[in-house]
């Protein structure tokens, strides 16, 4: 068994931030490469710290992780975190976990949004940076002009002196190739300068590892086979196999709990390498405490001195997850109970401190707050992919009361469009109450737009916007303060068309309802009364019988019966789903199937609830 690591004077601690797409993940992959953390034979997969299915899927990084590498007799630990400010919480987490970052920034793109954020909490924390211009081989590559913008970005966020003095280097991570400064590398270059920027700009950590212990557990993780894994960093003193330790909890009033750790382990590569002893500043991987939660402390049990509690941005977005209850229900699931739900939830918000769970009315439905629409989707189809059969409505913004008056979540979005689309997102972003702080034309026939616009107005602005521009815009959105109240947003401009009785689709039935609006079924599919088959082309809803058959009768004329000709319909997914229902509608989400649905299925019902 390996004794411990390397003392902290040969150890560095550094996180990866960038917006999203501009390359944290494979500058990972060129760093494990460039150590030969990768054996000879290893079989090499892209983006390698993308491990679960929907990171690989949307090609973002959900989870922050860490894997480490060794270079001239130093060891780099390195942890890759998510661009996406809706995982932000993920963010704050492995800040806390390092001792400087390096900011990685698209040479053509230049610093967006996401960049901003990650920075100020960075140097929030006094952290120092080294700055990345990454993909300087794009044709559309503007480098020096993108350092300026950089460095306008740390004065905006009142950098000082000593924060603004970053290292530049210059890097192609794709090809594992950089060169400082502003530049192209050249053939015969690898990653060395940027290992030489991290090792003399990022601190070692500080820390005596003779001191009483103490450790903060800044994520959690779950093994199969040893439980609950606690995985944070030591800030000072010595972790030890065997040796007792005391878990300080959130209720100060609590005796900590003392247990022998019987499993340590320390990051080796992207795997973990069972260990004896942890020292001060390095990063931990413990099993053997069911108990412990994020912002814990691992402590001398002699003398437990809890460090402060990690403390994240709070949710802006809530929405309710709920037994299903269709007519369908339990066809397709495996958990189908409020009992299930609950401890699925449970068990999220333990590794998941941006999201927040609390009980209705109902206890067959629960609340369920995070940071933004994408957060919330993710973990519903990570739920629908391990079998669960659930109920979910419209996210609805979270207000607060601010000097006696009622305040709603401000977003800053900036949108990439093609130039022709600008008036386009100019002109829908105005009923929902949002105004554009700038516009910047590129060189490449694109725009970037920076917009401010209440959260409740940007729910289903995406898909609006993918498809006004036909899927050529990208757009990235964060929290940017509270605003008052700004009243009534328009909601959706067609009314629900739904199934009046229960069956299976027909061919007849749809070509004859295929003028009148969009359908979201195609025929021969299973509906139920109250169940949103469409989308009507007016305002109000409409009761519709998808289910009809022709009649057979022995007359027959030409025209009458040609094949009919049915446009396909509009395919439905999690999110489009989500922003497309109103307050009295749910999206019934199982393993095979997303059906829209209306709360009340029986049309007498809902007449007699809306009279009331």
């Amino acid at each position: 068994m390996p004794p411990s690591q390397n003392p902290p004077s040969a150890l560095r601690n550094v996180a990866l931030v960038a917006h999203v797409d501009h390359g944290k993940t494979t500058l990972v992959d060129a760093l494990l490469r460039a150590t030969g953390t990768f054996g000879e034979h290893a079989a090499l997969v892209d983006r390698v710290m993308d491990s679960n299915d929907q990171e690989r899927e949307r090609g973002i990084t959900i989870l922050a992780k860490a894997a480490s590498v060794e270079w001239n007799g130093i060891r780099i630990n390195l942890v890759d975190t998510p661009g996406h400010s809706d995982f932000g919480g993920e963010v704050e987490r492995a800040l806390t976990m390092v001792d400087g970052v390096v900011l990685l920034v698209d040479a053509a793109e230049g610093p967006l949004p996401q960049t901003r954020y990650v920075l100020s909490k960075a140097l929030a924390g006094g952290l120092p940076a080294v700055v990345v211009l990454n993909k300087v081989d794009r044709q559309d590559a503007r480098p020096d002009e993108v350092l300026d913008e950089i460095y306008q970005l740390f004065l905006d966020l009142d950098a000082d002196e000593h924060s603004i003095e970053f290292p530049i280097i210059s890097a192609i991570a794709r090809d594992g190739k950089a060169v400082s400064g502003v530049g192209m590398p050249g053939e015969g270059d690898d990653l060395t300068p940027l290992f030489e920027a991290i090792v003399s700009t990022v601190p070692a950590p500080e820390g005596d590892p003779d001191a009483p212990l103490q450790a903060i557990v800044t994520n959690l993780d779950a093994s199969d086979y040893l439980g609950r894994l606690a995985i944070g960093r030591v800030v000072q003193g010595t972790l030890r196999r065997g040796e007792q330790v005391a878990l300080c909890e959130e209720d100060e009033g609590q005796a900590p709990l003392k247990r022998k750790l019987t499993q340590l382990m320390s990051f080796s590569g992207i795997g973990r390498l069972e260990v004896d002893d942890i020292g001060a500043g390095d990063l931990f991987v413990v099993a053997g405490f069911p108990e412990v939660e994020i912002g814990d402390t691992l402590a001398d049990p002699a003398n437990p001195k809890p460090l402060p509690r990690l403390t994240v941005d709070e949710p802006v977005l809530r929405m309710t997850f709920g037994v299903n209850t269709s007519p369908l229900a339990g066809k397709e699931g495996t958990y189908l109970t409020s009992r299930h739900l609950r401890e699925r939830l449970d068990r999220e918000v333990l590794g998941n401190v941006s999201i927040k769970v609390d009980q209705t009315s109902s206890p067959d439905v629960i609340e369920v707050a995070g940071r933004g629409e994408l957060q919330l989707a993710v973990l519903i189809e990570t739920m629908r992919r391990e079998g669960y059969e659930l109920q979910v409505s419209r996210p609805e913004v979270i207000v607060r009361d601010i000097d006696g008056k009622r305040h709603e979540p401000l977003e800053r979005a900036v949108i990439d469009v093609p130039d022709e689309h600008v008036g386009t997102v100019t002109q829908a972003l105005a009923p929902r109450k949002g105004r554009v702080n700038d516009l910047r034309p590129g060189d490449t026939g694109r725009t970037i737009v920076t917009v401010e616009a209440p959260s409740r107005g940007l729910i289903g602005f995406r898909s609006q916007l993918l498809t006004a521009t036909r899927g050529t815009a990208l757009m990235h959105q964060h929290h940017a303060g509270w605003i008052p109240w700004v009243g009534e947003l328009p909601t959706r401009k067609g009314g629900a068309m739904i199934a009046d009785r229960t069956g299976a689709t027909t061919g007849y039935a749809l070509g004859n309802l295929q003028e009148r609006g969009e359908l979201f079924v195609g025929p021969g599919e299973a509906v139920y009364e109250g169940m949103i088959v469409g989308e009507n082309s007016r305002p109000d809803d409409m009761q519709v019988n998808v289910v009809r058959e022709k009649q057979k009768t022995n007359i027959r004329t030409h025209a009458a019966d040609e094949a009919i000709k049915l446009t396909p319909p509009r395919e439905i997914t999690l999110e489009t789903a989500i922003e497309f229902i109103a307050d009295d509608e749910l999206v019934e989400v199982t393993p095979e199937n997303l059906r829209l649905r209306k709360r009340i299925l029986k049309e007498s019902d809902r007449r007699r609830s809306n009279k009331r």
